[in-house]
């Protein structure tokens, strides 16, 4: 298959970026087709890693001082054969070497630019800093929030070498990007695009900034509680690892088989995995003669059980998870990780070995399904790289064989820029009537769990209609439900349907038929069996674009493509829990609710965007596809990629990670901990440094221990002024809670763009019935077009009637198919359950 297949055919991009954000956008660009021209210093990258290979994967590489006259010119030429151009400097970098967005977009309308600064440009505490990943992340409260075992075990904060910040700011970002085209194709109007990365981590950790007042105890883990006894008796936090497995649910944890090797087992919330669970291993007889129960609805309160558990529901009581959890231990050990990973996988329910990244990206099922990819870059040799992080079914073969990057003239660039002429456009917007990308835009979201619902809730924010459909009676716990609901059921109308009945599958076909894309997390059988592949779909609506999200699927199939699984599968199965947790005895999940999920939902949306893109420029109906496994090689890019001669695999792992090396890492000020993030070519800086200007001079293997006394005697408040009066980077170890006492205000129906890198809407009149703060839209922030501020998720059914009204139905006929069962307007009498 030809590149002239892919959707961004003829797409024109000119990527300035350096590290990781901007990069990473122009090559999924490039990857789902567009011509890419990446520009580089003279000297080369800033960033001198392997990664670029993959990064630069598909581009021309031309090598341009921006501070020359000469090198300025041929920047513009460039530009000005483009339909995107990318940047990921501190706010005002490129206006000052003579490249201004504004102006640019004054003479070219239809140019869409994207600028990726760390923080945003109307942060005016922050947006000058010297914002490397590490510095944003710290800022962001990410490593001080690396979840609850960490806080148990007195490592607080911790370190980590995931590219958080980048990765979601690519994500967003490429998505708008990709928004924004299709969106030109109708109006002809372009658009500029700032993404801050630190409002792009705070949007990927969504799921673990909310705020709920009145948190009902049925939903408090078994670590919450620990947690606040001990700060209530000012106990130490100093559980160790073995002690705290006493504190996991037995399906949310790690087991060792009998080859030594960890099973990770993800079956909670989930009204049949814990009991598939069981079942294989032999012990749910047992456990139900022993008194286990599964309440018929676990939607009423706890105190109108029959008993006081339910198997399926997450959390379980303490006396049962480790009744149930003593029994699996023993179980696990009578087979080995792979037998366990074929019994879980072909009996649909998830679980998975954990493996360390060097495996996964030599793995069989990663070759297979074109999740890994060979490449014979110029510099490596034949090189394994993540494949690709969206595609379209129709045309995804073409992404396996990208071309590896090629150093070019500014001729040789322009001639294959030149290759597509650039159409004439007619703006078609109104004049003072800015819109979003997606207005008009119908969206059936099928989706359930987080990546594919956090995807749907993402389109919103641009004017799409979204639809959501439940099961008349639920599938998962209200844990699974309702408490994740409150960030991604925002902006949806919920519909709670029986698609297996008679009455409810005509429903769901009339509402198929209104749609413009069709959204599900599910596997390809699943696809099949409800009538939504290729062939079904196109005699439902020929004209839908069908999205499909999965745990393990990529361009091809491959052994493992049907298999069930989550965010911290993945995590489990592509190496991210060994590197935390440091070994295979102490694997370790990466702590934040959504890791992956929430980056796959945003890959989703490029799928989405570029079918929309595909079909308004050809007339050809797509079908979107991404999975957590494909974006787990964007998690893990500084290091995901292996060739001959490639040095160890040694990033920073396990608990007493503190960073790369000693100018690079956390250290304790007198009253709180700090990142300090430079490198070898700082050390001139230091010299500026009061207390530190003799650093140079200090051998380099004792500066770790210099910089800890040192930086140990003053305030972090104090360091922060010294180092950045250095252009230093460096930054306070934050945490989330803070950071939303500080940027939260009442919900006033704006999406927060106007108010610097961070900000969060209190609810206090939730429909829930509780006051709950989340994060605001804010990460996506177009200089013309509409980003919506969602109202707060309305109770699941809500709009079951509303919606079947505006299908056609009477009132009397939605009361018949009440009675039957084919559709309902609640689960439960509260919203909440307690």
């Amino acid at each position: 298959m030809q590149r002239a297949a892919l959707p961004f055919h003829g797409v024109k991009v000119v990527d300035f970026g350096q590290y990781i954000a901007g990069p990473a956008v122009a090559m999924m660009l490039g990857d789902l087709g567009a011509t890419v021209v990446h520009v580089d210093p003279p000297s080369g990258p800033l960033w001198d890693s392997p990664a670029n290979a993959t990064l630069n994967r598909n581009k021309l590489i031309v090598p341009l001082d921006l501070k020359s006259e000469g090198g300025l010119a041929n920047a513009l030429s460039l530009i000005a054969e483009a339909d995107i151009v990318i940047e990921n400097f501190r706010p005002g970098v490129m206006r000052r070497l003579g490249i201004d967005f504004a102006k640019l977009r004054v003479a070219r309308p239809d140019l869409i630019t994207v600028s990726m600064p760390g923080f945003a440009s109307n942060d005016e505490l922050r947006r000058d800093w010297r914002a490397f990943e590490s510095v944003i992340a710290a800022s962001s409260g990410v490593f001080t929030d690396m979840g609850l075992n960490r806080v148990l075990m007195g490592v607080n904060p911790s370190f980590s070498p995931l590219p958080l910040a980048s990765s979601y700011g690519a994500m967003l970002a490429v998505s708008a990007a990709a928004l924004a085209l299709q969106s030109r194709e109708r109006t002809g109007s372009g658009d500029h695009i700032e993404v801050p990365l630190a409002s792009a981590v705070m949007e990927g950790l969504s799921y673990n900034s909310i705020s709920i007042e009145d948190y009902p105890l049925r939903y408090q883990t078994q670590r919450e509680r620990e947690i606040e006894r001990r700060r209530a008796g000012n106990v130490p936090m100093d559980i160790s690892y073995g002690d705290l497995q006493g504190f996991l649910d037995p399906f949310y944890r790690s087991y060792p088989c009998k080859d030594g090797r960890s099973f990770y087992v993800v079956c909670p919330s989930h009204r049949h995995h814990a009991k598939r669970c069981l079942q294989a291993l032999g012990l749910y007889d047992e456990l139900i003669a022993g008194g286990l129960r599964e309440e018929q609805d676990t939607y009423v309160p706890v105190s109108e059980w029959q008993s006081d558990v339910s198997l399926g529901v997450y959390p379980l009581p303490k006396f049962w998870a480790d009744k149930i959890a003593a029994r699996m231990q023993e179980t696990f050990l009578t087979r080995t990780a792979k037998e366990w990973e074929r019994i879980f996988g072909k009996g649909q329910f998830p679980g998975a070995p954990h493996r360390w990244l060097q495996e996964w990206i030599s793995d069989d099922h990663a070759e297979c399904a074109g999740l890994m990819i060979e490449v014979d870059d110029p510099l490596y040799g034949k090189m394994i790289q993540p494949g690709p992080m969206a595609w379209l079914e129709e045309s995804g073969q073409a992404m396996l064989e990208p071309a590896p990057r090629r150093t070019a003239g500014v001729d040789d660039a322009l001639s294959a820029l030149k290759t597509f002429p650039a159409p004439r456009r007619t703006n078609t917007s109104k004049a003072g009537e800015p819109a979003g990308w997606l207005d008009g835009v119908r969206v059936l979201d099928l989706c359930n769990v987080i990546a594919g619902p956090h995807c749907v809730s993402y389109l919103s924010r641009f004017g799409a209609e979204i639809i959501k459909i439940d099961p008349a009676t639920p599938f998962f716990d209200c844990w699974n439900t309702v408490i994740f609901g409150l960030t991604h059921m925002r902006g949806k109308k919920s519909v709670l349907l029986d698609i297996g009945s008679f009455d409810g599958r005509k429903v769901f076909e009339q509402l198929v038929r209104s749609a413009d894309v069709v959204v599900w997390n599910a596997t390809d059988r699943q696809v099949k069996s409800m009538g939504l592949d290729a062939d079904g779909l196109r005699q439902l609506n020929p004209e839908a674009i069908f999205c499909q999200l999965d745990c393990f699927g990529g361009v091809r199939r491959g052994p493992r493509t049907d298999y069930l699984g989550y965010d911290d599968l993945v995590q489990a199965a592509t190496g991210i829990m060994l590197r935390f947790g440091g070994s295979m005895k102490t694997p370790e999940e990466h702590a934040h609710v959504g890791t992956i999920d929430v980056m796959c939902g945003f890959g989703a949306a490029l799928a989405v965007a570029a079918a929309l893109y595909q079909k308004q420029k050809t007339g050809k109906v797509g079908r979107a596809r991404t999975s957590l496994s494909a974006l787990s090689g964007l998690a893990q890019l500084p290091f995901c990629y292996d060739y001959k001669g490639r040095a160890p695999f040694d990033e920073p792992s396990g608990p007493s990670a503190r960073g790369y090396d000693a100018l690079h890492r956390l250290y304790k000020a007198q009253d709180r901990w700090i990142v300090l993030a430079a490198s070898a070519r700082d050390l001139s800086r230091f010299r500026s440094v009061e207390a530190l200007e003799r650093l140079s001079d200090v051998p380099e293997a004792e500066h770790a221990d210099v910089l800890q006394a040192i930086i140990a005697t003053a305030p972090a408040a104090t360091w922060m002024e010294r180092f950045r009066k250095a252009d230093i980077g460096a930054a306070i170890c934050d945490n989330i809670e803070a950071i939303r006492a500080a940027t939260a205000r009442a919900a006033d129906g704006t999406p927060g763009t106007d108010r610097g890198s961070y900000s969060f809407s209190i609810c206090a009149d939730h429909p829930s019935g509780h006051c709950v703060t989340h994060l605001d839209p804010c990460a996506v922030r177009p200089a013309s077009s509409e980003i919506h501020a969602p109202p707060p998720a309305e109770k699941y059914g809500s709009s079951t009637r509303s919606v079947l009204a505006g299908l056609g139905y009477s009132h009397n006929e939605i009361d018949r198919l009440i009675e039957r069962g084919a559709i309902s307007e609640s689960w439960s009498r509260q919203y909440l359950p307690s």
